[in-house]
Order: C-alpha cells, then sequence, then structure tokens
C-alpha cells in the first residue's frame, strides 16, 4: 500500500481531482505542479496527471504516467489498465493486448481488465476470445460490464458476430 501524500500535499491533490471533476484539466494540472516535487513520482500523483492528459488526449504522455505508474506501484490495476489503453487509443492495440494480458492473472476481481481484453481482441478480429473475455468481465460484475459493453464501440464486431445478442450472453 502507497502511503498517503504529506500536508499540504494531499491538500493540492484533493484540489486536483476536484478540478479534473469539474472538467478543468488546466487548473488540474497546476494543482498537481504545486506538490513538492520529490513527490511526483508518487502514484496518487501519477494516476491524476494520467486523467489529465487522458483528457487532453495526449496519449504518448498517458503510456509513459502509466508506466512510471508501474514502476512505483505495481500492484495498481489502474496503472495496468491506464497504459493498455492509451496504446489502443494511438492504434497499437496488439500491443495493448499484450501489456495488459498479466494482469488478468494478476487482479482476477477487477472486471475492467477482462472487458478491456474483449475490447482488443474484438478490435484485432479475435472474436471468439473476444467473447470469453466478456463472459469473465460479466462473472466479475454483470451489472458493469454489461452497462459499458452496450454502446462501447470497440465491442461493435463481438456484438455484430452475436447479432447484437449481448443479455445472451451464458455465464
Amino acid at each position: 500500500m502507497t502511503p498517503s501524500l504529506p500536508h499540504p500535499d494531499d491538500i493540492h491533490l484533493r484540489a486536483a481531482h476536484g478540478w479534473l471533476e469539474l472538467g478543468n484539466a488546466r487548473e488540474a494540472n497546476e494543482e498537481l505542479e504545486k506538490i513538492t516535487a520529490s513527490l511526483h513520482a508518487h502514484p496518487d500523483v501519477l494516476d491524476l496527471r494520467w486523467h489529465v492528459y487522458a483528457q487532453a488526449k495526449n496519449w504518448d504522455a498517458c503510456v509513459d504516467i502509466a508506466e512510471a505508474t508501474l514502476k512505483a506501484a505495481p500492484d495498481r490495476p489502474d496503472a495496468w489498465i491506464h497504459r493498455s489503453f492509451a496504446l489502443h487509443e494511438l492504434k497499437r492495440t496488439r500491443e495493448a493486448l499484450d501489456h495488459l494480458l498479466p494482469a488478468a492473472e494478476g487482479f482476477p476481481e477487477v472486471w475492467t481488465i477482462p472487458y478491456n481484453l474483449a475490447c482488443y481482441c474484438a478490435q484485432l478480429g479475435r472474436l471468439d476470445e473476444s467473447k470469453a473475455w466478456f463472459i469473465k468481465a460479466i462473472v466479475i460484475d454483470a451489472n458493469a460490464s454489461k452497462s459499458a459493453g452496450i454502446e462501447d464501440p470497440d465491442l461493435k464486431p463481438l456484438w455484430d458476430s452475436m447479432g447484437g445478442a449481448l443479455m445472451d450472453l451464458e455465464t
């Protein structure tokens, strides 16, 4: 477990989070810059910085930030998910899949990992694998998986191959 930030850095982190929730990535980034420089590599700071750059769709920076987070805290499933998501956004879907596969075994309780693997497989035309990963996501959290999957364009190849039968998946 990563120790929390000391005061007043914790306040800047919370403020940055608030700005990001309000959709203001510029202000969020300014708050992050107020954090003590030696703590810029703290996993909580890196995670929020990833969201700032993702909002700006700066996917190259997102890959770098996620990799830094993985080095600092490999036990954080979001770091694995974020790196692969950014790679996918960079049209490096095969690489995204390859990098996320180890996380499926390491974090069996996190539905977004098999869900994202299903998306990447669907985009790569590996529809049987996509279906298998999506079913694993459903087993972990059926409501979240199905809710996310209904409108996700990355899963369209899977739904097209099944005649759009999302709710008919057998678990």
